[in-house]
């Protein structure tokens, strides 16, 4: 009897230990489930701070992106308005070297015309040759050139191109446009604007007075100019009047002095050749 006592109650004790067994293990469950629920809130937190980090980071990235995108638009613009720039330098570069190519090229013809204007004293060599250089040099179609007469103080045609009219004209010093341009001694160029005009009006649109310091000689009067010029005069226009203008009136003045002298001398010489012819005649009849 106490036998099977015991043997109850030591059953008793296992079935006990057995319970707190379960008991402990079901609160080490609970305390499981408990844990992996908070990790699990954890793990779905630390997702979406991650996923909030990578947007943030995307957006940072993206307007790091833009601005840069940004500046090297900029950039870019800078540049091609630069090269733009650069383009137009370029251009009027080339322009400038065209017009220093042709400036020098007039003036290299200048000085070789020059230099056949003094290579002569005939008058008519030097006349030929300032129409020559009027036309080639100057570009003009039709042109008169005047000289001036000191005792009537008016100036006279002496030479015409592409018109005849000029050649019986006779000018007053101080009238009109030519007049004017003669009497002050200043070079008159019209206005590109007003070229056509002065065409229609058969009206100068240049005069260059031919002086030797403030002495006038002549004047060229241009009134139309060659096909290739239709843009008028430029600046190496006015250069080349006023070279042209002094060699010009300094071959002429030589010419005249020349002829003059030449003339007077071939009369000292008839006369000298007459009065030798009768002094050997009146000796043979002595």
């Amino acid at each position: 009897m106490g036998d099977a006592q015991d043997e109850k109650d030591a059953l008793l004790q296992k079935g006990m230990e057995i319970l707190n067994i379960l008991e402990e293990s079901k609160e080490f469950t609970k305390t499981l489930l408990d844990m992996n629920g908070k990790l699990r809130y954890q793990n779905a937190s630390l997702k979406k701070e991650l996923e909030e980090m990578k947007q943030e980071l995307a957006q940072s990235k993206s307007s790091e992106y833009q601005k840069e995108i940004a500046n090297l638009k900029k950039e870019l613009e800078a540049l091609k308005k630069r090269y733009l720039e650069i383009e137009e330098e370029n251009i009027d570069f080339a322009r400038q070297y065209l017009q220093v190519e042709e400036q020098n090229n007039n003036l290299a013809n200048l000085y070789i015309a020059s230099y056949q204007l003094h290579s002569t004293l005939d008058f008519g060599e030097v006349i030929q040759i300032i129409i020559e250089i009027i036309i080639n040099l100057i570009g003009a179609e039709k042109f008169s050139i005047f000289l001036l007469d000191e005792r009537k103080q008016e100036l006279g045609g002496v030479a015409v191109e592409g018109m005849e009219s000029d050649l019986a004209r006779h000018i007053i010093l101080g009238q009109g446009i030519i007049g004017s341009a003669a009497e002050k001694g200043e070079i008159y160029m019209a206005e590109a604007e007003k070229i056509e005009e002065c065409y229609r009006q058969n009206r100068p649109i240049a005069c260059v007075p031919l002086m030797i310091k403030k002495h006038l000689i002549g004047i060229i009067v241009i009134y139309k100019l060659l096909v290739q010029k239709k843009q008028g005069f430029s600046n190496i226009d006015y250069e080349l009047f006023s070279l042209l203008a002094g060699h010009a009136a300094t071959a002429i003045y030589s010419s005249k002095l020349y002829s003059n002298v030449e003339r007077k001398l071939n009369t000292i010489e008839s006369f000298m050749e007459l009065l030798t012819g009768r002094s050997g005649k009146q000796a043979s009849k002595g």
